[in-house]
Order: C-alpha cells, then structure tokens, then sequence
C-alpha cells in the first residue's frame, strides 16, 4: 500500500495506457509551471511552535462557504473519471463524502449531475462549469446542479483555448466510445470519442467579466472563479460580485512558465483583502503543503492529480485511502506546528529569509 501521495502515481501509470496517463499526469509546454507548483512548496520553509499541548488532540475541521468540512480540503474538478475507472465520478465523490470532505464535479464528467449527487449522499459538493457557447446549456447544468443539492458553481476561467500538451500530441487521448458527457444536455449519450481539445469547441470564446456579474444575478448561487493568478483579476472578480477565487493554473496545463499557484496566493489575498473566500488548487502532495497554503491564507485546497492516481489504481477505496493519508498527514503537520485548530495557522508559521 503507498504510504503517500507521490507513491499513487506508478500505481496509476500501470493501471492505465500511456495515452490516459499522459493526459491526466501531463502540463503544457515543457512542463515548467506543472514541476513549479511541487517545487515552490518545497522552497518554503515551516517555523513550528513548540509546548502548545498539540498532541492531546487536533482539530483540522474547516468550513467552506458556510458549510462545515472535516479537513480544508475539496476534491478538484477533473474531466473523464469514466476513463480512469469504471464508477469514475461516483466513486470519487462516496469517497470524499465517506471522509466528510468536499468535491467539485466537472462539466466533463462521465457521471451525471443527478449520479454524483446520489453518490455523495449529504457531502459538500460544487459543480464546475465550463461556460457552453449556448447559454441555455449554461442555465440547464446549473439548475440540475441547484436541484441536486449543489452548493456553488465554480466557473473555469483559463481554458479555451486549450494550451499546448506535448504528451497529449505524442500520445494522443480521446474519450472512451461508450462513455458520455452526460452534465452537457447535448452529449448525454457516448459521441464518437472527442479529444478534449476538441471538446473545448463547444465553449464559449468570448467568455467576458460582464457575463461572471449576470451569472452571479442570474443563477442565485455562490459563484466562484478559478484560474485566477493575477491579483488585478482577483480585484475585478470581487468587483464582480463573485463569492469566491480559487488561484489556479489550471494544474500546468494551459500556459507554461505561468507562476506557481502557492507563490500567487500571498498577492491575491492582499488583493481580495477578506471580500470574498480564496482557495488554492495545485501542486498539493503532503500535510504541510495543506499547512503552507493556510497559513498564506487560503480557505481550503483542491487536490486533483492524486485523486485521479488513486481512483485509477484502487476506485472508490483508492480514492478514499489518498485523501484520509492527506488528512491525516495534515492533521500531523498542525500538531507539530503547535496548531490545535486552523484559526491557529498564520503567516508567522512561515520563515522569511533576511535579505
């Protein structure tokens, strides 16, 4: 049994063809800003406390939009689990759901809307929208999504167009023939294998602020962006009337040399300024990665790759056994840090080199 979350990845790439594996464990590019978003966590540096009584017991429960979470973390949206294993989203979700934490399901998804939400019982759940050229697909996702108990929508905002991912050009994926997009109205029903470049077709190009500030009156929802990096675009978000920014490049796969998602987050929280929830996806691989990014001030992380890793090598309990390590490994790093409850993870946690 791996002991950590980089041990899931072998498992995964011998589970599935090299074309499966090379999209969901590949970046753009050279793959600069994939290695960058591990690498900066790496480079900072944890200052603990010590005689704060920490190992009589922890506490890492967290809250995300006003609902209560075990641990700050919420499995990130990705596309095709039906490709990684047979239950695909539904495992995913009983297993976040098993464990009291949070999920955000894809427009892509393999699963329905009303499937995922049957799978994961009372567990939080957000739905991911990748905003349709046509606007009545928009407006039918989110009210089947509001229907089944979905919290908020998270709408991506760095894609299309779709970045350049060589692994993907040397190893070509496309969506297994009998599996569906069945969140999209249009593509309930298996429709001849589509690459995900292709599927960005469908979406809207012209995808602008004044359509996040209709959205947010229209669909009386939480609304969130993610792919944010910039704090300029963070501010115009708030302006915007958005609940909520997660900092996202998109987990290196759209535009290489982009910054990494831990050494955004500091500018976008002086920017945001505690208008709205700011969340951090990317580059998450151990407890004190959880640690790094809430005491930089994010509310919660997403965790993707891993997820992915284990559904695709153990399915549900995979999925179960990566995020119950994550948990875990947080709640360690909180008592070694002196830190019994998340309110008291702060910036002085983190060393900062004299210069």
């Amino acid at each position: 049994m791996p002991t950590n979350l980089r041990a899931w990845e072998p498992l995964a790439k011998e589970a599935l063809d090299a074309a499966t594996f090379g999209y969901i464990a590949g970046g753009a590019g050279d793959e600069r800003t994939l290695c960058d978003n591990y690498d900066a966590f790496s480079r900072l540096r944890l200052v603990p406390r010590v005689l704060h009584a920490t190992a009589s017991g922890i506490d890492p429960s967290a809250s995300v939009l006003g609902a209560p979470l075990s641990a700050p973390i919420m499995v990130a949206p990705f596309a095709y689990q039906g490709a990684f294993h047979a239950r695909g989203e539904a495992a995913t979700a009983a297993a976040a759901a098993s464990l009291g934490l949070g999920m955000c399901l894809s427009t892509l998804a393999n699963t329905s809307i009303e499937d995922v939400a049957a799978a994961s019982g009372d567990g939080v759940r957000w739905f991911q929208l990748y905003p349709m050229a046509d606007q009545g697909l928009n407006d039918e996702m989110i009210a089947r999504a509001k229907a089944s108990g979905y919290r908020a929508v998270v709408v991506t905002v760095d894609l299309p167009p779709y970045g350049v991912r060589e692994r993907e050009l040397h190893e070509p994926f496309s969506l297994p023939a009998q599996l569906g997009l069945p969140c999209i109205p249009e593509k309930s029903a298996a429709a001849g294998s589509p690459t995900p470049a292709q599927t960005t077709e469908m979406m809207k190009l012209d995808l602008g602020w004044s359509d996040i500030a209709e959205w947010v009156s229209r669909w009386d929802l939480p609304l969130l962006v993610k792919g944010v990096l910039s704090p300029a675009d963070a501010d115009l978000a708030i302006e915007h009337g958005v609940s909520g920014v997660i900092v996202s490049n998109h987990g290196g796969r759209q535009l290489d040399t982009a910054i990494a998602t831990i050494d955004a987050l500091p500018a976008i929280i002086e920017a945001v300024a505690g208008r709205a929830e700011v969340y951090l996806d990317g580059g998450i691989r151990r407890g004190t990665d959880v640690v790094k990014a809430l005491a930089r001030g994010a509310q919660a992380i997403l965790l993707g790759r891993p997820v992915a890793y284990g559904l695709a090598a153990g399915g549900e309990a995979g999925v179960t056994t990566v995020l119950g390590q994550l948990v875990a490994e947080t709640e360690n790093a909180l008592a070694l840090c002196g830190c019994r409850t998340l309110s008291e993870v702060s910036g002085e946690l983190l060393h900062r080199p004299s210069r």
